[in-house]
């Protein structure tokens, strides 16, 4: 679930709120409790939401030659990376794109890496390496690198939040009830929007944050399988010092914010470094 779908969720408990008032007391509570209860599990293979995907998308093509700048416009049909960067979010209300919501993330128990784990489906790590080889492929065509371009933008942002790579047994966190500045949360829609949200700041305005903070740092590139594993580090930090039931606030913002800032900005720079690596 993204935003979109938060937002949808709030007007139908609105809306139940509403048509039930005429209904008897039970009903009403337990119609209530249930579409509680069910949040957290539509939340599964959450990602950054919107706007961290959108921060991802505008700082990789800031940095974009202006040769791979033409291709990639080409490609997308004049589309920025920025817009099409939640594309393959939106597409998970179409029946037809029901067997990618699995590229979204690879769960991983806490004591175990990547490679130390059998793989027995598509995920994040095997579709970045699969979009990567065929955007490189001098055969594949524009329509099929139109999806694989998309899809890239949006996972290399997937892949840098923590808790995509996540317990199945919790969901990546979004079995994990919490309450963030008074309102209910998990702890995968905490990072995937609660965190990036409470700064009320544009993607764009994110993105020069960011970029005006790091000017002097240097991002090293790493490859997919680094990416992971620097992913699982914090997701594992995350868990530890976040518990079922925790009222967060200040506090924790101030712990974690540097973690998230970390991982948005990381994720911004390696793709565009990727794209220009690709297409170059």
């Amino acid at each position: 679930m993204y935003g979109s779908d938060l937002d949808v969720l709030g007007t139908f408990l609105s809306n139940i709120n509403f048509k039930l008032m005429g209904a008897t007391a039970p009903i009403f509570y337990f119609m209530k409790k249930l579409l509680f209860l069910l949040l957290p599990l539509l939340s599964f293979s959450n990602d950054w939401g919107k706007t961290g995907h959108r921060i991802v998308g505008e700082i990789a093509e800031r940095q974009l030659t202006n040769e791979v700048k033409e291709i990639v416009y080409n490609i997308l049909d004049g589309e920025s990376l920025s817009s099409v960067s939640t594309w393959p979010d939106e597409m998970k209300s179409n029946p037809d794109f029901k067997d990618y919501n699995k590229w979204h993330y690879v769960n991983l128990p806490l004591d175990k890496e990547y490679p130390d784990v059998e793989h027995t489906q598509d995920n994040i790590v095997m579709l970045i390496e699969r979009a990567t080889a065929i955007l490189k492929s001098p055969t594949a065509d524009k329509e099929i690198k139109k999806f694989y371009l998309k899809y890239l933008v949006h996972l290399v942002g997937d892949l840098h939040q923590p808790m995509h790579t996540g317990q199945y047994e919790d969901y990546g966190g979004s079995k994990i009830k919490l309450k963030f500045k008074g309102k209910n949360t998990n702890l995968h829609v905490l990072w995937d929007s609660n965190l990036i949200e409470d700064f009320k700041m544009s993607y764009t305005e994110w993105a020069n944050h960011l970029e005006n903070k790091n000017r002097k740092n240097t991002i090293e590139q790493k490859n997919v399988l680094d990416w992971t594993f620097e992913s699982h580090w914090w997701a594992k930090d995350i868990y530890k010092n976040t518990k079922e039931e925790d009222y967060l606030s200040y506090n924790y913002i101030y712990k974690y914010q540097p973690i998230l800032e970390q991982r948005l900005y990381q994720a911004g720079k390696r793709l565009g470094n990727l794209l220009n690596e690709i297409f170059s």
